[in-house]
């Protein structure tokens, strides 16, 4: 028999033993969010790389610094960051694993779920220099589709340089009926739009009670200068300037939508608050579309509400490999 020291000794340990494994599988799960959602560490390695690379191919003649860019055993390829080009009118002019990409028409290039990829990174460099998310095959994990933020700048008013980090943890794939409906109901509220007029139109999106507050999936509203009209949720930011508005990983939400508003309508990435989860940061598919020459609203899917899943099918662009 034990004696009642030895009971109470055990004891402790056990306790201890529980509470130093609570402790770990918090910690692990805040560095997994941590690594999946901020990435501060690469995404500043990723904007130090492209400036330098930038920096080179002014530096260098095009042509020199694109063979070295497509030189997958060269300078500008060190670990999972690669320096990829194309000029503005969406041909590609470097790419280390993708050479049958190079010299193609890439312009209209989109991901599984509708982002137009090339035509974002285009936007981003004609500003100088930004960010912005898409979905691409990561050679290190067997060309699976995974989301990633890129960051692209202006080499010269004529071609552009670009790389990016993946975010293998975050979901990416977004299901086909998902994306419909969150289509329709844009469709909807401007449709209201042009037949209420925009006054009215504007009540009824910050209106809470309103069909177009649907839970979490509702309608928002700016101007083309990033002033907000409409963030049912967030009311206290009507009338703001939100055109430098950045996401966690210092993507600039607002004037990528403004972006995709001017070309008509689109689809993009942006992590946003979660009204259902304490306004907490999350992935989420926004589709936009202007009302006129003045404003422009979208609506937003997030990915623990829609089912969206890491994908595990092949690739929409085929293999890739760094062998």
């Amino acid at each position: 028999m034990h004696s009642a020291a030895t009971m109470r000794l055990i004891a402790l340990w056990a306790m201890l033993f529980v509470f130093t494994a609570i402790v770990l599988s918090a910690s692990a799960a805040e560095d997994k969010t941590s690594k999946s959602m901020n990435n501060s560490s690469s995404i500043s390695e990723l904007v130090d790389f492209v400036k330098e690379a930038r920096d080179y191919a002014r530096e260098e003649d095009r042509e020199s610094a694109c063979q070295q860019f497509s030189n997958k055993t060269g300078e500008f390829v060190r670990g999972d960051l690669y320096i990829y080009a194309y000029d503005f009118q969406g041909i590609n002019v470097a790419h280390p694993f993708r050479p049958d990409f190079i010299g193609e028409d890439k312009i209209n290039l989109t991901d599984p779920n509708g982002v137009a990829l090339i035509k974002d990174l285009a936007d981003c460099s004609r500003r100088g220099e930004d960010s912005t998310y898409f979905i691409f095959p990561n050679p290190d994990h067997g060309s699976e589709d995974e989301l990633k933020i890129g960051y692209a700048a202006k080499v010269d008013e004529n071609w552009w340089v670009g790389s990016g980090v993946y975010l293998s943890d975050l979901p990416d794939f977004f299901p086909l009926e998902s994306r419909e409906n969150l289509v329709s109901f844009v469709d909807e509220a401007a449709k209201y739009a042009e037949e209420n007029g925009r006054d009215a139109a504007l009540q009824a999106f910050n209106d809470r009670n309103s069909s177009f507050v649907r839970g979490n999936l509702y309608i928002f509203a700016y101007d083309f200068n990033g002033t907000v009209l409409s963030l049912p949720y967030q009311p206290e930011l009507l009338g703001s300037d939100r055109l430098d508005a950045k996401d966690e990983n210092g993507v600039r939400f607002v004037q990528n939508s403004i972006d995709q508003a001017k070309r008509g309508r689109g689809y993009l990435y942006y992590l946003y608050a979660n009204p259902s989860k304490n306004m907490e940061e999350e992935l989420k598919l926004g589709y936009v579309r202007s009302v006129d020459n003045n404003w422009w609203l979208g609506a937003g899917i997030y990915a623990s509400e829609s089912n969206a899943t890491n994908a595990t099918s092949s690739t929409y662009l085929g293999e890739i490999g760094r062998n």
